[in-house]
């Protein structure tokens, strides 16, 4: 199973740092999503990151910066439905945001896809599960969930069990994974989930 960090919108304290740590200590991906940065904070932020972490790292906005920086991919929402035109030799891998099953079925062109919420959120407040455990099971035996197929929302050491039992392939964390922001505490919160 792998696991992706998503960062916390807001700016962290030696966020750089702590990127570089959950890397170095089996986080899959990390990705970058800031939506209330413009353009240029975001790449102030990506430079403070060292290059040899790039090949891990997926941005949710200013798609050019992937192609600048020769980023992992990018990550298409609501704000950016749209993959970046790309043109030379480098192409970003794509993944996307789906709050359906139906959605899942359109996956031609995605590394992976993000499918949310799958139970209540820690990080956004009154966002709620939009699925019971009956149409997960369903979904992962008609094949829909499987190894390309992410859950978020709401993922705690808890409930790993249960996104294995409906295949999901892995599983992003955010509000779990940046509740105690020091090194220590996101390596600790990292391997709670990597051990179940």
């Amino acid at each position: 199973m792998k696991f992706i960090g998503i960062t916390t919108e807001g700016v962290l304290p030696h966020e750089a740092r702590l990127i570089a740590v959950l890397l170095d200590n089996g986080l899959y991906r990390l990705h970058l999503r800031k939506p209330a940065f413009t353009k240029e904070e975001t790449e102030a932020l990506l430079q403070t990151i060292d290059s040899r972490y790039y090949d891990r790292i997926v941005v949710h906005d200013h798609f050019e910066l992937a192609v600048k920086y020769r980023l992992a991919g990018v990550h298409l929402n609501r704000r950016n439905p749209v993959p970046p035109a790309i043109t030379g030799n480098y192409t970003p891998a794509l993944s996307r945001s789906c709050h359906s099953i139906e959605e899942l079925s359109h996956n031609e062109g995605y590394a992976y896809q993000f499918l949310s919420p799958i139970f209540d959120s820690i990080s956004k407040s009154g966002y709620r599960s939009a699925f019971t455990p009956k149409e997960l099971t369903e979904a992962a035996e008609k094949g829909i969930i499987g190894e390309r197929v992410i859950a978020l929302g709401g993922i705690i050491p808890e409930r790993i069990a249960d996104l294995k039992t409906w295949h999901f392939g892995g599983a992003a964390l955010l509000g779990f994974l940046w509740q105690n922001p020091t090194e220590a505490g996101v390596i600790e919160r990292l391997d709670q989930i990597r051990n179940i």
